[in-house]
């Protein structure tokens, strides 16, 4: 695989304040991306870098291998939507895509085509103070479409879509890479990231907590009991002295590596009364939550 986006010790300060940390990690062609984190961890500064919108204190940030500045015709090679569309409340939708497409070097045709890729044609004709949120993030991502991009980089696209638009973006995505192309999107609804990306880049207090794909991140719960017992602290100590994994958590205990068979048996011999045993599923939430915990004070 080809990287097409690459973060190299890429740190961002304001002040006193470090938004970005020593970042590295690479997006491949071909894929879609997740770029994860709580508020403030500094995903929207990173893409900023990535766009040439902000300059690092430390590190590279390229695109093709290049910074962005240096692309030739860069609206023909990268899409963005970073916010929803500023929009003029008088102009229409179509108008305003048809001042955008000289900028972006593509033919005034360009403007139907890309209203069609985002279901917004019907809607073209009117004006932009009409435009419900989800509108204007379709529309935001029609402009970013006007060049015919290879990369689209998306902060928090979904905002403001009802549960069918959600479902229309993913398949979008999903086709728009499928051709080859790369998508790199933000977003805070995990179960539906855990349905449109391939890797997810997981980012907290502006540095890296994990990057992988989602498959083999979601894998380290897999197998992992909940135990709920009379007395947790006996069978804790007699797990551990079986050589088996037991972490404590909120009163019962979370087993690892070993079968519901095999927790009982040894709950049987250190004579503790089992009242609960519960396989867990593993999801992108429960690994992003655990990744991204604040440490005890």
């Amino acid at each position: 695989m080809t990287a097409v986006l690459t973060a190299v010790g890429l740190t961002k300060r304001f002040a006193d304040i470090t938004a970005v940390d020593d970042l590295s990690f690479e997006v491949d062609a071909g894929s879609v991306t997740g770029f994860l984190g709580p508020n403030g961890a500094g995903k929207t500064t990173t893409m900023r870098m990535l766009l040439g919108l902000a300059a690092p204190t430390q590190g590279r940030a390229l695109v093709f291998g290049r910074p962005f500045a240096e692309l030739d015709r860069p609206g023909t090679r990268v899409g963005a939507v970073l916010e929803a569309a500023d929009l003029h409340a008088g102009r229409t939708g179509r108008d305003h895509l048809r001042v955008l497409a000289p900028v972006a070097h593509v033919p005034i045709s360009r403007v139907d085509e890309v209203l069609a890729l985002v279901d917004l044609k019907s809607a073209a004709g009117r004006r932009a103070k009409g435009y419900s949120l989800g509108m204007r993030q379709r529309l935001s991502l029609a402009a970013a479409l006007l060049g015919d991009p290879e990369i689209l980089i998306l902060d928090e696209p979904a905002n403001g879509l009802d549960p069918e638009g959600v479902r229309w973006l993913r398949d979008f995505l999903r086709a728009f890479a499928a051709e080859g192309r790369t998508v790199f999107v933000s977003s805070h609804l995990l179960a539906e990231v855990a349905q449109t990306v391939d890797r997810v880049v997981i980012i907290s207090r502006g540095r890296l907590v994990a990057e992988s794909r989602v498959d083999e991140l979601t894998a380290r719960l897999t197998g992992t009991i909940r135990v709920e017992a009379a007395q947790p602290e006996v069978l804790h100590l007699a797990l551990l002295n079986a050589g088996v994994v037991a972490d404590r958590q909120n009163g019962a205990l979370r087993v690892h590596g070993v079968t519901a068979d095999r927790i009982g048996e040894i709950a049987l011999a250190a004579r503790v009364e089992l009242r609960q045993l519960v396989t867990e599923s593993s999801t992108l939430e429960n690994v992003f939550l655990e990744l991204t915990a604040e440490p005890p004070s």
